[in-house]
């Protein structure tokens, strides 16, 4: 995988250009599957921070470049629904609406509530690099929402109330919601409940690179506010939602062929805007893993 250990090779002419957008940026020019040297990545890694949201055009790349180039920026996640993992990469989870002798290829409501991946785990993830296989001619869109921009825009009452504050996020708290609407959506093993415990994160996270401040709850992860009576604690939750994805905060991705996108799960949450039942899509997904919020 020449992504990874590749110091000294050729600079890549690319272009790095900030998106009209409350975050995000495109790099032009960039070939992932190509060894990239110390320099390039630093520019690559800069950009990732300041704009949280990265969007490489035209990656005709294989699995194997998108595992080499995810794991740059750290080890990787294997997500616990190992039904949808590619065939011989563990570390990329299927992102699609296909369905193959009746039985779906991969997750097809991912995304389906705002969230930040892996939020539910000790460790949450540091970033996520999805990469488009199949596009839909209509739909399927993936909303980004800054969350330091979020946290920016509070009131200091309501900064200083939540600053102090701890919430529970937990990978179930829709879970059961989701099989309704999907019955094909799988019924989870005890080995895979054991796997996604919850876990209890700062209401406030700061970015462990930047040093910035960003909120850190979700409508699909965060189930309650540790310290705080339930009615309390979720209509405070609930004002917190309702402002992260405020409008502007927020960057609708409009996919085109082989983007590969890269976010910073530590800036933002996401959300899949949909996509009609009869047009197939199909992405792969890495998840690179984080460090413990503070």
């Amino acid at each position: 995988m020449p992504a990874v250990l590749s110091p000294h090779a050729p600079a890549q002419t690319f272009e790095i250009r900030p998106l009209d957008a409350p975050l995000g940026a495109e790099v032009i020019g960039l070939d992932i599957s190509k060894p990239i040297n110390d320099a390039d990545f630093a520019r690559i890694h800069r950009a990732h921070l300041d704009h949280h949201v990265v969007v490489f055009r035209g990656q005709q790349v294989s699995p194997d470049a998108h595992v080499g180039f995810s794991r740059r920026f750290g080890p990787l996640e294997i997500h616990v629904l190992h039904q949808y993992h590619l065939a011989g990469h563990p570390e990329i989870l299927i992102v699609s609406n296909i369905k193959e002798n009746g039985e779906p290829i991969g997750l097809g409501d991912a995304g389906a509530y705002w969230h930040s991946d892996i939020s539910y785990k000790p460790k949450p993830s540091l970033g996520s690099l999805l990469h488009a296989q199949e596009l839909p001619t209509e739909g399927g869109d993936t909303l980004f929402a800054n969350q330091h921009l979020a946290w920016e825009a509070l009131s200091p009452t309501l900064q200083r109330r939540i600053l102090p504050l701890k919430a529970e996020h937990s990978y179930l708290a829709k879970y059961e919601e989701l099989r309704a609407k999907n019955p094909w959506r799988p019924k989870l093993s005890q080995e895979q409940v054991d796997q996604v415990s919850p876990a209890v994160q700062p209401v406030v996270r700061t970015h462990p690179e930047t040093g910035r401040k960003a909120l850190f709850v979700s409508e699909h992860f965060t189930t309650g506010i540790v310290g705080l009576p339930r009615e309390e604690g979720d209509a405070l939750l609930a004002e917190l939602f309702a402002h992260s994805v405020k409008p502007e905060f927020v960057y609708r991705h409009r996919w085109q062929p082989h983007d590969l996108v890269f976010w910073d799960n530590r800036s933002v949450m996401h959300l899949a805007a949909g996509t009609p039942d009869h047009l197939r899509r199909k992405l792969y997904r890495t998840t690179i893993q984080g460090d413990t919020p503070f």
